[in-house]
């Protein structure tokens, strides 16, 4: 059916009657769901990322050993880990420190 030219209009046209009819309807979804829309924005980015003309060659490398530039940095929050390898979805996670006093 998808190959059908007729198919193919019939539901142009109807996408498009739906969306004239619906305006609004998805700033609405991202005001009521902020947690997708901002999982939608990062993985759009790394999509942005990904497509960029200027690609290093050390993009093609899957780890790298002392990565981390800056050692000030504390990675507690709450984090979206996204795979580059395997095409899943984003898992939310939250990462807390453990001081060595915690015992």
């Amino acid at each position: 059916m998808k190959t059908n030219p007729d198919y193919r209009t019939a539901q142009k046209l109807s996408n498009q009657k739906w969306a004239a009819k619906s305006r609004g309807y998805w700033k609405i979804y991202r005001d009521k769901n902020p947690e997708k829309a901002e999982r939608n924005r990062m993985l759009q980015a790394i999509r942005n990322r990904r497509r960029s003309v200027n690609k290093k060659s050390d993009d093609n490398l899957i780890a790298k050993m002392d990565a981390r530039i800056n050692v000030d940095f504390q990675p507690v929050g709450q984090f979206w880990l996204v795979p580059l390898i395997a095409k899943m979805d984003a898992t939310k996670v939250n990462i807390y420190t453990i001081t060595d006093t915690w015992r």
